[in-house]
């Protein structure tokens, strides 16, 4: 008998570095990092967990506020990483305007105080650059840089919520999240090296849902070295080395459209058989 599904995971943004908006981008979608997930357990969480604040976090915000993402105590919006196209949607993103949300702000970057994640914030929405201050929006803001995010938002009885950081300038944290028997691993931004890390492997084991950076091809990896992304083929391999029954291949570089993706997916697809490209749209059950 199927079990039933324990996450629902949807994506908003896709792509890799920057938004595109032009004709052949519309199929996989331009917009940038955006990963919404939500747990359907019966002790399913009191909030929303959303990986990332790209230009997709735009279209989220509207979901929520139209009531198509079912209501919640908290939004928890967890980090990989501050490059720009990870965090650049935030000002866009409706609930931070609405006094009655709470909405908590997450990295594990224990070198970062709490007040230094709020200026990062801050900064990006100074009046040089932004006509509302964040200190204006409306919503009840936390910043946590530290485990006591856990219990404050109660996470840890339902959840089973590892993270480790991997290669990326700067440093970036993949996520491992267990629920009812479920695993899915979040791991964007990597750069593995010439041979698959081995750390990052056993961070993916068994996983039922791999997400993954594949920004380029192997021919492209060997002029970007050193720019902290991954090829579709060092993702199948990593995959396939950790165990996992299921990959999505995301943070689409910007000069790969539409008929490159199809074409990719196609050829991936003949190396680890449950693979695809994330799409925005997109809805995966596990």
């Amino acid at each position: 008998m199927t079990k039933k599904p324990v996450w629902q995971i949807k994506f908003y943004g896709v792509r890799g570095s920057t938004p595109v908006c032009q004709p052949g981008f519309q199929q996989f979608g331009g917009d940038t990092t955006c990963i919404y997930t939500d747990l359907l357990t019966n002790d399913r969480s009191k909030m929303i967990v959303v990986f990332d604040a790209g230009t997709g976090i735009r279209i989220l915000g509207k979901e929520i506020m139209e009531g198509k993402i079912p209501e919640t105590e908290f939004i928890l919006l967890v980090f990989t990483h501050f490059h720009w196209d990870h965090i650049q949607g935030f000002p866009f993103f409706d609930p931070v305007y609405c006094k009655d949300r709470k909405i908590a702000f997450f990295t594990p970057l224990h070198t970062m105080k709490d007040a230094e994640l709020k200026q990062i914030f801050e900064r990006q929405m100074q009046k040089e650059y932004f006509p509302v201050q964040l200190e204006n929006i409306g919503a009840d803001l936390k910043f946590f840089t530290a485990e006591e995010y856990r219990s404050y938002l109660g996470f840890e009885k339902t959840v089973d919520f590892n993270y480790r950081m991997h290669n990326h300038p700067g440093g970036a944290f993949s996520y491992r999240m267990e629920a009812s028997g479920r695993c899915v691993v979040i791991c964007t931004d990597v750069e593995h090296g010439k041979t698959i890390d081995p750390e990052v492997v056993e961070f993916c084991r068994d996983a039922d849902l791999l997400i993954h950076d594949a920004q380029y091809t192997d021919e492209e990896l060997e002029s970007h070295r050193g720019w902290g992304h991954s090829s579709f083929s060092q993702a199948i391999e990593c995959a396939k080395q950790a165990n996992v029954n299921q990959l999505i291949f995301t943070h689409h570089d910007p000069d790969h459209d539409d008929d490159f993706l199809a074409e990719m997916e196609i050829k991936c697809r003949q190396e680890f058989k449950n693979s695809s490209m994330a799409r925005e749209g997109m809805e995966v059950l596990v």
